[in-house]
């Protein structure tokens, strides 16, 4: 017999994805910034990034999947870092932290700092 259900659409293509999408949600709800701030600095990104493409910098176009959540990540750690929620060193440091992490998991295995 053939199911005729259908699975469910996967909403976000990577982990990171969805956790990036869910800190701009949780900041939101916590008064950081509102949705109109967010909206406009994430269209200027956007814009800016289509902005580079037509330029002809090299990159292909714009693909609304990766390309979409490196702008949202954009935005993000711009909006935090004007409202003193974290600071470059900080993520820098975060960064490097994650990098070593990710050299020193074995293939297949979870990364965790």
């Amino acid at each position: 017999m053939i199911s005729t259900e259908r699975e469910p659409e996967q909403a976000f293509a990577a982990p990171w994805h969805a956790e990036v999408f869910a800190l701009a949600v949780h900041l939101n709800e916590a008064g950081h910034f509102c949705w109109a701030e967010w909206s406009g600095r994430f269209g200027k990104n956007l814009a800016g990034a289509r902005s580079n493409v037509a330029s002809g910098d090299g990159r292909q176009g714009l693909d609304g999947s990766e390309d979409y959540y490196q702008i949202w990540l954009k935005t993000l750690i711009e909006i935090m870092q004007e409202k003193g929620i974290v600071d470059l060193k900080t993520l820098d440091a975060l960064k490097a932290q994650w990098i070593d992490a990710y050299t020193r998991t074995p293939h297949g295995h979870p990364v965790t700092l």
